[in-house]
């Protein structure tokens, strides 16, 4: 097959299965998911502001309902808390809990060996055209949804 054959949707979509399996555990705890890493390193890395749901939605392109099980699941497990904000009560910012905390170490050792292994063989002006070119078809996917 080729270059002008394959499909990048399709590409994208087996890039992304292959990450979703080969992607370890980013910690040793059995109940943290790399989707509950992947939060509880975004919500370290702004502990400093409230943080919402909505925020995580967009953050990683997912669906209200899907941020909403994934939340609730990790408030479960007890890696998160919903606190409300003193000038709105209905609106709950998400605080990591000390469990979470304790495992932030694990995860950003375990997400910084997978991305050594990602980018190797792979020169500083690749990743840079790589980088460009992944923004342009978020921009093209984003202009489609802008349109509907």
């Amino acid at each position: 097959m080729s270059e002008n054959d394959r499909l990048l949707g399709m590409e994208i979509r087996k890039l992304s299965n292959c990450m979703r399996h080969a992607v370890p555990r980013f910690c040793n705890d059995e109940d943290v998911t790399a989707v509950n890493g992947r939060i509880i390193m975004y919500l370290y890395h702004h502990k400093e502001e409230d943080i919402f749901q909505k925020d995580i939605e967009n953050e990683f392109s997912i669906r209200r309902s899907t941020s909403s099980s994934i939340i609730s699941l990790m408030e479960k497990k007890g890696y998160i808390e919903r606190v409300s904000v003193a000038h709105d009560a209905r609106l709950k910012k998400l605080v990591l809990t000390d469990k979470a905390l304790q495992v932030c170490d694990i995860i950003k050792t375990n997400t910084m060996e997978f991305e050594k292994t990602l980018r190797e063989g792979i020169t500083d002006e690749e990743l840079k055209i790589f980088y460009s070119v992944l923004d342009k078809i978020v921009d093209n996917i984003n202009n489609i949804q802008n349109k509907e």
